[in-house]
């Protein structure tokens, strides 16, 4: 079963006439009708996988650094030193929260929960938008 983001994106294939559908007794069958796109989106997801793989590791770098996204000042996290208590453990963050949520608590908390005493990274500028990014490709990782 694809997610809701998934069937969007096929759907919006098939409106563009770049997947073809086809019933038959027991299921659909989708096939590619421009080969072209195919190799393009292969390249790309084969491309996307690295440089997510990269940002994963700088956002790391952040969230451990004590004069940057600090995390550790109040979260534990898997592989950093001296965690705080006040906020919870990072962990199983990729299937409790979404992508688009995680950026919006990195960003600002407050939004969501305004007793909060998380700093808004996004909102008083602490960390810059590709630096949150960075940190929420990391924080799927836990």
């Amino acid at each position: 079963m694809l997610p809701a983001d998934g069937l969007c994106a096929f759907h919006s294939l098939y409106c563009d006439g770049i997947i073809e559908i086809e019933a038959r007794e027991t299921s659909l069958i989708a096939t590619f009708s421009k080969p072209a796109f195919v190799l393009a989106l292969l390249a790309g997801t084969a491309m996307a996988a690295p440089a997510r793989a990269q940002s994963a590791a700088e956002g790391q770098k952040l969230a451990f650094d004590r004069g940057k996204g600090n995390c550790l000042t109040c979260h534990a996290i898997k592989g950093g030193d001296l965690p705080g208590t006040i906020g919870p453990e990072l962990t199983g963050l990729k299937a409790k929260y979404s992508r688009d949520e995680l950026i919006a608590i990195v960003t600002d908390e407050t939004k969501r929960n305004p007793q909060t005493v998380m700093p808004p990274f996004g909102r008083n500028r602490i960390l810059s938008e590709k630096e949150i990014d960075a940190v929420v490709d990391f924080l799927q990782t836990l």
